[in-house]
């Protein structure tokens, strides 16, 4: 397939601003049970603005992707049969969500909701905190799923989809969470590191076993299925067009085999192998210049990683316009 660029930017920065939410929240739910200190209002406060910078940079960015733009509201109106509906209603409610807990916090608006026996007070950060975390992996599994479910692009179509999407935008989201405290309150950095460390290694575990699945794969279409002719040797003297088409612009990706392999070990090296050795030396420090750059060569590794994911779906249709005898 042909990666958009608009929709390798929605999905990297929306999975960013996921994973910086669940990283702040769970570090408040530490704080809740004791297990931390709790940090003031505007750490938890301004953090939740980045995700929303984040999350208006993806949903801009999709803007890029549309024919119509002005016609975008309509996507919402299929809910019940497509996962890209689900999105488009999913992501304005995590935005939502997420601009009330910023309130919340930078406003002093945190009234106790509930008092549990033990004596532990739920307010209404907590609350939403709780209502956005749910709202994010439902975002996550809306994103994958609108590519999983495509069972003719086998390279997608597998749980794995779902799940790298999820690791990914927690490691990446995790490591902005480290930067972002090594700036605002350096004693939770190690924290976040030690957690983007953790699903950085799960990422990497995942995206492997998809990788090595999808080097397996053996088409089910050949020739014949492609064309409708059932005999048993045919031989293709052109593409079906003289000139360019749909079909041969948007459904392959123009790149050789050369530059396929190439770009594959290089998104391992930026967005697994470089921040899992530098996180490892961050636990021993603070810095935030360090921090910084992790996240900005996981983000740029993420980039390569999202364009060789839709790259590496081979459409059916391909068997007859982009093959040369």
């Amino acid at each position: 397939m042909k990666p958009a660029y608009s929709v390798i930017f929605l999905t990297t920065l929306i999975g960013a601003g996921q994973g910086l939410f669940l990283a702040l929240f769970t570090q408040q739910s530490y704080a809740l049970f004791g297990q931390l200190p709790m940090q003031a209002d505007g750490f938890y406060g301004y953090g939740s603005v980045l995700v929303l910078l984040l999350l208006c940079g993806g949903l801009v960015a999709s803007f890029f992707h549309l024919g119509h733009p002005e016609r975008a509201w309509r996507t919402a109106t299929q809910w019940r049969t497509s996962w890209l509906s689900r999105e488009v209603i999913a992501l304005p409610a995590f935005m939502g969500v997420v601009f009330l807990y910023a309130a919340s916090h930078l406003l002093g608006w945190r009234p106790i909701l509930i008092t549990l026996p033990s004596g532990l007070q739920i307010d209404l950060s907590i609350a939403l905190g709780v209502a956005g975390t749910l709202l994010a992996f439902a975002l996550f599994i809306c994103t994958a799923m609108i590519y999983a479910c495509l069972r003719f692009l086998r390279e997608w179509h597998s749980p794995l989809t779902v799940i790298n999407y999820i690791l990914l935008g927690g490691a990446s989201g995790f490591t902005l969470a480290a930067a972002f405290a090594a700036v605002s309150a350096p004693s939770q950095a190690g924290f976040f590191a030690g957690w983007a460390l953790i699903l950085t290694v799960l990422a990497f575990i995942g995206r492997s076993a998809s990788l090595l699945r999808n080097a397996r794969l053996v088409s089910k279409s050949t020739m014949q299925t492609a064309i409708g002719v059932k005999h048993p040797q045919i031989v293709q003297k052109s593409k079906g067009a003289m000139g360019g088409s749909f079909n041969t612009r948007e459904f392959f990706h123009g790149k050789s085999e050369s530059f396929m392999r190439k770009i594959r070990p290089g998104f391992i090296v930026a967005v697994f192998i470089v921040p899992f050795v530098l996180l490892l030396f961050s636990l021993s420090t603070s810095s935030s210049l360090l921090m910084c750059f992790i996240f900005v060569v996981q983000y740029t590794g993420l980039l390569a990683e999202r364009w060789y994911f839709f790259a590496e779906a081979r459409h059916p249709q391909n068997l007859y316009y982009q093959g040369k005898s």
